[in-house]
């Protein structure tokens, strides 16, 4: 299943500048995967040494913080929009 994937300006740099790409997978690990395939290293930016969603990223499935649903587990159905967002931090 095809998803929309966008992505942030701190990660283009793998997507050739695209700001918004497509992937394969029906959950988010898939989706990740498919990603890898196709920009390698970008896993790595959105995924910790463990394997697990890095402290500062946040990763929505259309409008849900995966972390509030079954994180990479997550089911992306084919058409959905997943977000990578970094956590901006400042006063």
């Amino acid at each position: 299943m095809s998803v929309s994937v966008r992505i942030p300006t701190i990660l283009r740099t793998y997507t050739n500048g695209e700001s918004e790409v497509s992937a394969d997978g029906g959950t988010l690990a898939e989706v990740l995967d498919s990603l890898e395939a196709s920009y390698p290293g970008i896993k790595g930016r959105i995924l910790d040494d463990q394997g697990a969603i890095r402290r500062f990223v946040n990763v929505y499935v259309g409008n849900d913080d995966v972390r509030f649903l079954e994180s990479l587990e997550t089911s992306t159905p084919a058409g959905a929009q997943v977000s990578v967002i970094p956590a901006v931090a400042g006063g």
